[in-house]
């Protein structure tokens, strides 16, 4: 039987879930969780250590208990477990540092209605057009996440074969610049379009990866890629293009792999209902938004591309980091 009286629950927890999202923003920004790494502070302790008033912290620091990322016991603000692990400066899984992406992603969401009523996204990111300084402001805020994500996936999958690597849609450098720093045997090369490369070798000259890390402007749709390599990683790639571009990059990719050369594809995979994992759900805001083409494309969206160009071996593994790593062979 239907409920004749229902209650604005989900609408309520909604709304509280985006002020918990902001008041982590702000603590991110703030970087408060840091000196809390030491143990429990009173608000006015962390003000102090973070040079700001204690009044409108002590506000922000009750919201980041109700969103379970503090607790508080006697006005002294601990870290949870998992902010302790997270969100602290130094940290291997540090994940603080990504406030910069999250806040542009955030602010392109207010314009979802308007980009479907447009036709068109309404925070549209277009490289070919981006100042220098925009578009390296951006290339280097997507390296905060890239280099976790390269993390995970030394951490996940054997490297100790691979000598050559080729970086897809390489952005900033930053999987190419982590994965040769933790794996010194392996020398990469970092492909993207022409207006990003002198960004992204800039950026790995300052990274001290300059003899490892080799930057080259290709196109991985139109193909064809340089060389010849014993691995390829695609790092939020496939998810910004349309389906058919898609298909062709992996074809092209699948083309300058060395036989039982080995793909790692790392970004928004959704399962086939649509639904879940959840962050893959959420971040089609952010296609919506920002791209012409592209969205979470489904698993078996990624197995067809994948047997189609040749792959075997194709499996597919949750990232902790969020997101999704799909891995698959050339035989």
């Amino acid at each position: 039987m239907a409920n004749v009286d229902p209650k604005p629950e989900t609408i309520n927890r909604l709304r509280f879930a985006v002020d918990a999202g902001f008041a982590m923003l702000a603590g991110m920004q703030l970087d408060l969780f840091t000196p809390l790494k030491a143990g429990p502070m009173t608000a006015e302790e962390l003000a102090a250590a973070l040079g700001v008033s204690p009044g409108r912290l002590r506000l922000l620091l009750y919201v980041l208990v109700a969103a379970e990322l503090l607790t508080e016991k006697d006005g002294r603000f601990s870290n949870t477990d998992e902010a302790n692990e997270y969100l602290v400066k130094g940290e291997p899984s540090y994940m603080g540092n990504r406030h910069a992406a999250i806040a542009m992603r955030w602010r392109q969401n207010f314009g979802t209605a308007e980009s479907i009523r447009s036709g068109a996204p309404s925070g549209k990111l277009d490289f070919s057009t981006a100042s220098p300084e925009a578009l390296e402001t951006f290339l280097r805020n997507i390296n905060a996440s890239a280099a976790p994500s390269a993390r995970a996936l030394v951490k996940c999958a054997d490297f100790s074969s691979i000598k050559t690597l080729l970086d897809v849609g390489c952005g900033g450098g930053g999987m190419s610049i982590t994965i040769t720093k933790l794996c010194p045997h392996i020398t990469a090369t970092a492909v993207d379009l022409a207006s990003v490369t002198s960004i992204a070798e800039k950026i790995v000259f300052e990274e001290g990866a300059a003899e490892r890390v080799k930057v080259v402007a290709a196109d991985a749709v139109k193909g064809p890629l340089p060389g010849n390599y014993d691995a390829a990683v695609l790092k939020a790639v496939l998810q910004v293009l349309s389906a058919q571009d898609a298909r062709r990059a992996i074809q092209n990719v699948y083309d300058v792999l060395n036989p039982g050369g080995k793909l790692f594809i790392i970004g928004q995979v959704l399962d086939d209902s649509r639904r879940s994992p959840l962050d893959a759900v959420g971040f089609n805001l952010a296609f919506i938004n920002f791209f012409d083409s592209g969205e979470s494309y489904t698993d078996s969206e990624h197995r067809d591309w994948l047997t189609a160009a040749g792959f075997v071996d194709i499996k597919r593994f949750p990232l902790t980091d969020a997101g999704s790593l799909m891995t698959a062979r050339r035989p």
